[in-house]
């Protein structure tokens, strides 16, 4: 188990009587309910981060369409085979 350490919070006292009241639902202490949501959020942070670095590779990459691709701004506006 990872040491643990010791930190001070200032928040006002009816957001801890809340808290006190949460986390005995949950048959947590207050510490161990800030933790677990602390973990919550650092994980869903790491998830937010590696979903926008695939997004950014996709759109970087461009998505496999089996078309040809036109790197000629002329050819891209090129009708005649419309009309």
């Amino acid at each position: 188990m990872a040491a643990k350490h010791n930190i001070t919070l200032a928040i006002e006292g009816t957001l801890l009587k809340r808290a006190r009241a949460l986390a005995a639902r949950r048959g947590l202490s207050v510490s161990a309910l800030l933790a677990d949501e602390l973990r919550a959020l650092i994980a869903e942070d790491a998830a937010y981060a590696s979903a926008e670095r695939t997004a950014a590779g996709l759109l970087q990459d461009g998505l496999p369409l089996d078309g040809a691709r036109i790197t000629d701004r002329a050819a891209l506006h090129d009708r005649h085979r419309v009309r």
